[in-house]
């Protein structure tokens, strides 16, 4: 059984976890909104749509694999061109 004091420093290291994931993801989207909107501009064949639902596919099993406690990288996940995989 944990104590309320380990219950209480977990919450607080999971909600600034949060946030500052939070963060950085609203300013990597302010970043790149410029950018995403030239390309899906610029897209006349559809294959942004086609890569992003590869995309999506690809996360979804990504979240497979994180419920079966596999690892990732930690520069995968903090790299700055993480979002803009679907434009190349």
């Amino acid at each position: 059984m944990q104590t309320l004091a380990v219950d209480i420093a977990v919450t607080f290291v999971d909600d600034a976890k949060a946030l500052v994931t939070g963060l950085c993801r609203a300013a990597l989207n302010a970043a790149t909104a410029p950018i995403n909107r030239v390309a899906n501009t610029c897209d006349v064949a559809g294959v942004l749509e086609q890569r992003r639902a590869t995309f999506r596919m690809w996360r979804a099993s990504r979240a497979r694999a994180r419920r079966e406690r596999r690892r990732f990288s930690l520069l995968g996940r903090f790299s700055p061109f993480r979002r803009l995989a679907h434009l190349t």
